[in-house]
């Protein structure tokens, strides 16, 4: 589970709700949290909770603009050697964006040499095309889209998916091994269709085939990591904060809906929702 799931809750928290929840490990987000950017903080933390850290998600541009400094190859080094610090295998990392003129040049040179020097997986994740009343506009450099990058490694995240109106479960075809990580989640629409807002919707609740890529992954022995990186902002409290992730989690390790069935209805996750919430009481 990703911390980013909790937020705005802090990294102590995303790590007590993932144990209460019943997830396997953590993705740290590092953020402007002083926590999220201290391996030994980290580590106390990955002790009390029982919980590894699979993987750290490099600090996003506008966010977290001055963590690390400003200058986006030293974040993405100093996350990898966070993550060799904690045991992770893997960073996230999204593309540049177009006026981050030398990084963005050269970004594709710096993930491979950075992979090399730290042997930590560099995964480039996708994001989508931005519009500015209604026109289109080249944010990313070189591109939103991995798939097409002379990269290794790709973080495929089923939200991002959505509001760039592509299929999922083709972008994990055509990827093929170079697919290593997963952002579960989902997704309602594109920007083509009106949708302004990335959703991170648990799964199940948009328009991706977010199961049969899992059950995809799954009959090809797939190794990588799977990630909840859900919006639980709307929870009221504690409890329905911690059912929303329990779902994902179900979602996640369920991967048979489509060898055996179709996948489930919004109606059906709500009505399973609604007994599980009545069987924790």
């Amino acid at each position: 589970m990703s911390t980013s799931c909790v937020y705005p809750l802090g990294v102590e928290e995303g790590f007590r709700l993932a144990k209460l929840a019943g997830y396997d490990g953590v993705e740290v987000m590092v953020t402007n949290d002083a926590s999220t950017q201290s391996a030994e903080r980290l580590l106390e933390l990955s002790a009390q909770y029982e919980l590894p850290i699979m993987s750290i998600h490099a600090p996003v541009l506008l966010l977290t603009h001055f963590v690390w400094g400003r200058d986006p190859q030293v974040k993405l080094e100093k996350s990898a050697e966070l993550a060799r610090a904690v045991g992770a295998s893997a960073v996230v990392v999204h593309p540049p964006f177009r006026w981050q003129a030398e990084y963005s040049t050269n970004f594709l040179r710096i993930v491979r040499e950075t992979e090399q020097a730290s042997g930590i997986e560099i995964c480039v994740e996708n994001m989508f095309p931005w519009k500015v009343r209604g026109k289109s506009m080249k944010a990313y450099a070189p591109g939103w889209d991995p798939v097409v990058m002379d990269c290794d490694h790709v973080t495929l995240d089923f939200s991002h998916a959505a509001l760039s109106g592509r299929d999922a479960l083709e972008m994990a075809t055509a990827l093929g091994p170079r697919l290593r990580h997963l952002h579960l989640c989902d997704g309602s629409g594109s920007l083509d269709e009106g949708k302004i807002f990335d959703e991170h919707l648990l799964p199940g609740y948009g328009s991706q085939p977010v199961a049969e890529v899992l059950a995809f992954l799954a009959q090809n022995d797939w190794d990588g990591h799977v990630v909840a990186e859900v919006n639980t902002r709307k929870a009221k409290t504690e409890e329905d904060r911690l059912l929303l992730l329990k779902e994902t989690l179900a979602f996640g390790r369920n991967t048979s809906w489509p060898k055996t069935e179709p996948a489930p209805k919004k109606k059906d996750l709500r009505r399973a929702r609604r007994e599980l919430k009545s069987g924790s009481k």
